[in-house]
C-alpha cells in the first residue's frame, strides 16, 4: 500500500470557535457542516485536521491530542504566531488557546476545543547523543505541555541546570529560556 492519508478526527464544543482559530493559523475551511452533526475540517498545506462538535464539552478536560510532523517546526511556529500576534497582539503561552515557544523537538499548541497538538521535527536526534540536560528539557517540555505541570517542570530544569555544569551553551541557553517561559506561565518572574 502506498499514499495512504490519516486524519485526526478531535472534539471541540464550538466549530466555529475552532475554525476562527485554526483560519487565524493560516489554515482554511475546507468542509464545515452544522446539521445533522456539527463537522469541520480544516488544511494548511499538507495538514488536514478534521473536529466533530460535542454540546457541554469542556476544553479543560480534553485528552485529546494529536502529532503533525514537518521538516521545520520553527518555520510552522513563526507563520502560527504570526496570525495570533495579528488577532490577540501576542502569542498566548497560558490558559486555552495557547502555544508554546519551539525547541529543538518542536512545539506544542491548545486549541480551543482544548485539543493538544504537538508540531514535530520529521526526523528526530537519537537519544543517546543527548546529555542530562538536554533530556531534562524535554522532560520538562513534556510534563509543562502534555501534563500542565508547570512547577514539576521548573523544579526539574533549575535542577539540572545545576547539575549540567559541562553542557553546550546553546543547550543552556534553550533551558534558561525555557526556565523563563515557566516562570512567566507560573507568574514567577524572578
Amino acid at each position: 500500500m502506498a499514499n495512504e492519508v490519516t486524519i485526526p478526527l478531535l472534539p471541540c464544543a464550538s466549530i466555529d470557535e475552532v475554525a476562527e482559530f485554526y483560519v487565524m493559523l493560516g489554515f482554511t475551511v475546507t468542509y464545515r457542516q452544522y446539521r445533522p452533526n456539527a463537522y469541520l475540517s480544516v488544511r494548511r498545506e499538507e495538514i488536514n485536521l478534521h473536529f466533530f462538535g460535542i454540546p457541554g464539552y469542556e476544553a479543560e478536560q480534553s485528552y485529546s491530542s494529536c502529532l503533525i510532523q514537518v521538516e521545520d517546526p520553527g518555520e510552522l511556529y513563526e507563520a502560527f504566531a504570526h496570525g495570533m500576534r495579528a488577532v490577540y497582539g501576542q502569542v498566548l503561552v497560558t490558559g486555552i488557546p495557547r502555544m508554546t515557544r519551539p525547541r529543538r523537538d518542536g512545539f506544542l499548541f491548545v486549541d480551543p476545543g482544548g485539543n493538544w497538538i504537538r508540531v514535530v521535527p520529521a526526523v528526530r536526534e537519537r537519544e543517546a547523543t543527548r546529555n542530562g540536560l538536554s533530556r531534562a528539557l524535554t522532560n520538562a517540555v513534556t510534563l509543562a505541555g502534555s501534563h500542565g505541570a508547570e512547577r514539576q517542570a521548573l523544579k526539574i530544569l533549575e535542577g539540572a541546570l545545576v547539575r549540567e555544569v559541562h553542557a553546550s551553551e546553546e543547550e543552556r541557553a534553550s533551558a534558561l529560556e525555557f526556565r523563563e517561559e515557566l516562570l512567566e506561565r507560573l507568574n514567577l518572574h524572578r
